[in-house]
Formats: C-alpha cells, structure tokens, sequence
C-alpha cells in the first residue's frame, strides 16, 4: 500500500498553499498586529492597510490571473481568512465582505464586460467593494426583501430601498459608499408568489446611491465598517445586471458556501489565538504555589479548547478540499462547518477568557475582543439556526451522506 496519503496536510495541501500561508502570517505579525488594538477601540477601518492586501494577490485570491487575481481555491480563501483573524477579525471581516462576497461572486457570475472592466480595480485595492443583501427587516428571509427594481421606458433600472448591517457598506468616516456594491433587489413575483430576485452592480456616483448611516458601538467586529446603504431612484443601466432577471438566487446560493468556509475558516483563527494565549498563561501564572496549569480546571479549558480547534481545523479544511467555486453542491457540509466553527471559536474565546481571570477581560491581552468579535460568526452569513434548518433538510433528501 502507498504510504503518500500519510503526508498529506490538509490546511497546507500544497507548496503553493504552504507558502501563501507563510506569507501572510508574516504580513499579519509585522503590519495586522500592531494596528489592531487602536483600530477596536476607535471602530475604525484601516483602509490604508486594506488596499495593501491588493499588492499582495489577496484580494482577488480566487479570481482568474486574467483579471489581476491570484486563481487560487477555496482553501487558499480559509487560509488568509484564518490567519488574518488570528490577529484582527474585524479587519479579516472586511476582506472577506470584499474578497469572497463581491469579488468572487464577480468572477464567477459577471459577463466579460462586467469582470475586465470591474475585476482589475477590486483586486489591485483601488476599488473597494461589498454584498448588499440583508435589510431592516428582512434577514435570513431573502425571499422577503422589499428593495425594488424596475424598468424604465429607456432600459435603466430605477431601485429604491434600504439595506442594512453591510459590512463595507461605507469605507470611510465621512460616509463614503462602497466603489461597487453587488446588490440584491426585488425585480417581480413568480407564479408561487415569491420574489423573484436579480442582482445589480451598483456604482459609486450611481444617482440615488448612498450611505443611510454608519452603524456604531457594535459588540464586536469594530474594526470594519458597517453601514445602512439607501436607494433612492438609484438610476442603474441594464449593462449593470449580473446574469439574467431573476437570476439571483441560483449564484446566490453558490457563493454562500464559499462565505461560509470563509467564516468558518475565521473561527479558526480565532480559536487558535485563544488557545495559544490560555496555554501561555496556565505556564506564566502562579497560585498556591503551583502553575496554573497543573489545576483540573485549568487542564479542562485548555484540553477540551485543543480537541475543538483540532476537530475544527480537519473539518474546515477538509470541506474546502472538496468545494469547487464553478459550482454548488457542497451545502450540507459548508452548513455544517459554519455551524460547528463558530460556536466553538466562540466557547473557546471565552474559555480563554476564564483560564486568564481579570486580564482576559480587558483589550490589551486580545482575548476579550476575540470573544467579542466571534459572536458576529454565529450571525452574519446564516445564522445558526438557518444552518440547523438547512442540514436537517438536506439529510432527509440524502440519508446516504450519513454513511458515506
């Protein structure tokens, strides 16, 4: 029998891979690191910082080198967002808001007309972008979105409505929209009723396009913007329509995995801060005369956080081995690694949190605004509820993966 497979790394399947991460966990110690405290406390985005993530090949990370990408996979897409998060997850959120919910979806639903003329400036950083999805009222329900579009006599589309909780919404503090938004809107009702859906790329100086507000004092994720974005007889050319009318739904759902690994893949990130930072402290603090460490309590934390950052790491990365980005068909898995993912990143911030007492709770030791930050996971991309509906459903149409 071979013995190859034995070797085999799964969050570092390749060279390539090996040196991508490399690469950005030196870019996260010597440029993430040191701006990530000032950036919570002030609940302000560095946008400096981000266009830099352009120079590197980060932005366009799974967009074809045709448009000034780095053509990588979906595990290329856990890896930066693992290791900016290790660092700063609010700023790793806005990369990911940019990087998988604009750009790629861009990629791999635009026409040639959309991508070579939109593509070269959101991976380079010139362009920032963002998803337009979620609104006041409407979540989870996109079906039940009232953001609408219609036609004009000349072709145009006029949208009206409000978006809401979009990160990237606004880059900066003066209110400024997004370079382009990837937007959602309502375009008419099917024959059972429902929305039928159709997504718009919407550009800054488009008329009618604007920042409602800034969203402040966010338990976490401070260190990225999020916005209400209105639309107010936002004039968009038909030229600007991704796919067909009513197309929406079907790219929706497939770039909604790859969010989700990229969600997930933060959760690791944050876990793996956590858990370093709780190891290194059972070693450094004294009490009764003992390290801390050699107390049960302590050794429950540290030894529970460590089975769950395994078990999250395996099955991360093993779902994006098997997620292709041309196509869907992955949801049960990119369900299940969300709703896994995250709760533990979470249970392990604060298990983190506990094993270092009074200087857990505060920003300087990192692990309070991890746990801060990590709450945002079980939320934004599907909530935990969503990914709870969305397994049960699958595995009574395909029992079988059970036993697979």
């Amino acid at each position: 029998m071979s013995e190859g497979w034995k070797d085999i790394d799964l969050a570092n399947p390749t060279e390539e891979h090996a040196m991508l991460r490399k690469m950005v966990r030196d870019f996260v110690r010597e440029e993430v690191e040191p701006q990530a405290l000032e950036h919570d406390r002030e609940e302000k985005f560095n946008l400096d910082l981000f266009r830099k993530l352009g120079e590197y090949g980060l932005l366009g990370i799974s967009v074809s080198e045709d448009y000034g990408g780095s053509g990588m996979d979906a595990t290329a897409v856990a890896i930066v967002n693992e290791e900016l998060s290790y660092s700063d997850p609010g700023f790793c959120l806005a990369y990911l808001a940019h990087a998988q919910l604009m750009v790629n979806n861009l990629a791999h639903n635009g026409n040639e007309e959309q991508k070579s003329r939109i593509l070269p400036k959101v991976c380079s950083g010139e362009w920032v972008g963002c998803m337009a999805m979620s609104e006041p009222g409407y979540g989870t329900d996109v079906l039940g979105m009232q953001t609408t579009a219609t036609q004009n006599d000349d072709g145009d589309w006029l949208i009206n409505g409000q978006k809401m909780w979009i990160t990237n919404g606004s880059i900066d503090e003066q209110g400024t929209p997004a370079d382009v938004c990837w937007l959602y809107a309502r375009t008419g009702t099917d024959s059972k009723g429902r929305a039928e859906v159709t997504t718009f790329l919407v550009e800054k100086g488009m008329q009618g396009y604007s920042v409602g507000q800034k969203i402040y004092d966010k338990t976490g994720m401070r260190a990225s913007n999020t916005a209400e974005l209105v639309f107010d007889d936002c004039l968009v050319p038909a030229a600007n329509i991704v796919g067909e009318v009513g197309d929406s739904m079907i790219h929706m759902m497939r770039n909604l995995e790859l969010e989700r690994i990229g969600l997930a893949a933060m959760g690791l990130g944050i876990a793996r801060r956590s858990l370093a930072a709780m190891n290194r402290y059972a070693s450094e603090r004294v009490a009764f005369g003992k390290e801390i460490r050699e107390f049960g309590q302590i050794q429950r934390h540290i030894g529970e956080s460590w089975a769950e950052y395994r078990a999250m790491r395996a099955y991360i990365y093993d779902t994006a081995r098997n997620t292709d980005l041309e196509k869907s068909g992955n949801r049960l898995d990119t369900d299940g690694v969300k709703l896994y993912g995250t709760t533990a990143a979470k249970n392990i911030a604060d298990r983190a949190i506990q094993v270092l007492g009074g200087y857990g709770y505060v920003g300087e030791y990192t692990v309070e605004r991890l746990w801060r930050d990590a709450k945002l996971l079980e939320i934004g991309g599907g909530t935990l509820e969503s990914h709870q509906k969305n397994i049960t459903r699958d595995l009574s149409k395909n029992p079988n993966a059970i036993e697979d």
